[in-house]
């Protein structure tokens, strides 16, 4: 029996892209059921947009953000399978095609989800080209049976959300990391290039470094979590990646330290090693990363390239200590109040 697809779009200022997204929605090879555009309380032309379109248009909650937006697609929906589709992304033809084949033959399956395709909707820049490429590359190397879903570009039946309940709605980022909780003890989650997108990635350098340290945040949180429950989160960049990324940054300051402190001379051209070392072995924990940029892009890219990454793992440093910190505050917080609760009753 072929099963009725409702595709979901949750959109907030999404003037820019979404004539492309719903164009590539209206374009696939297996015909969808309904379209389902929630916009999230825009101030620019995102609802005339989509009134230009065969879609259902849902507005009028304010911005209450991508979780909120979800769930009230998914009230509204009627297919069998939902797709979620963000407002800056285009689907290749037959993604929705490929997602419906694979939860067919897979019953145990309860979320397809797929990779950012390796070139940008709109061709930006090279800091978008930087950030498109690595989407790419880290997600297709995760193909397959994995613990995590990303709902960019997913596709979930609708009893999935009958027995798991919706997004939460208190989560602006790493909504996909608290609904992969609850979604892999008991479906399987499948990562693959057969469903695919062309994205309109963040092209200015201090926005994508911002992007980066807001969703590090919740990482450690959601990476604990997931080592409580007995998985393994996907994660963009590897444990040696990062790992060589503190070194190289981290020793940065320890020669000119040395250098003021007066410590003994033979330590300063040891230290100054350090940044090197670390600058070398995150270009080797990177060395496939960059022979693929260098194969999209040429060698010339290269430097540009591994720079803004480097960047991009200080950023992620940066909001994975913070979140670490704010989680540590927090819970001796919740424990502090519950032994105050304590200590009053027991008086």
């Amino acid at each position: 029996m072929t099963r009725t697809v409702s595709v979901v779009i949750p959109a907030y200022n999404s003037s820019r892209t979404l004539d492309a997204c719903l164009r590539s929605v209206h374009a696939q090879t297996h015909p969808v059921h309904e379209v389902i555009v929630v916009d999230d309380g825009s101030t620019d032309g995102t609802a005339e947009i989509a009134r230009n379109h065969p879609c259902v248009l849902i507005g009028g909650g304010g911005n209450r953000g991508v979780s909120a937006a979800r769930n009230a697609g998914i009230a509204a929906a009627t297919g069998d399978v939902l797709f979620f589709l963000d407002s800056d992304e285009a689907l290749t033809p037959d993604s929705v095609a490929n997602a419906l084949e694979i939860l067919r033959d897979d019953p145990s399956c309860g979320c397809v989800h797929g990779v950012i395709a390796p070139e940008p909707l709109f061709d930006d820049g090279p800091v978008e080209w930087y950030k498109v490429l690595h989407a790419y590359w880290w997600r297709a190397r995760g193909a397959g049976v994995v613990e995590t879903a990303f709902f960019a570009q997913a596709a979930v039946p609708r009893e999935v959300f009958e027995v798991l309940g919706g997004f939460d709605e208190r989560l602006r980022d790493s909504e996909d990391l608290e609904f992969s909780d609850r979604l892999a003890p008991h479906y399987r989650i499948v990562l693959t290039e057969r469903v695919m997108a062309r994205h309109d990635e963040e092209h200015r350098f201090g926005p994508l470094l911002s992007e980066t340290y807001r969703r590090a945040l919740l990482l450690v949180p959601a990476l604990l979590s997931a080592r409580r429950g007995g998985r393994s989160n996907l994660t963009a960049n590897s444990p040696a990646s990062v790992l060589a990324a503190a070194l190289c940054l981290g020793s940065v300051p320890l020669p000119p330290l040395a250098l003021l402190l007066s410590w003994p001379a033979p330590a300063v051209p040891v230290l100054s090693a350090l940044p090197v070392a670390g600058l070398l072995a995150f270009c080797l924990a990177n060395l496939g990363l960059l022979r693929f940029a260098a194969r999209r892009r040429g060698a010339s890219f290269v430097p540009f390239f591994t720079g803004v990454h480097l960047a991009n793992h200080a950023a992620l440093l940066a909001g994975a200590a913070s979140g670490a910190v704010r989680a540590l505050t927090a819970g001796r917080t919740a424990t502090g109040g519950r032994r105050s609760s304590e200590q009053a009753a027991a008086r």
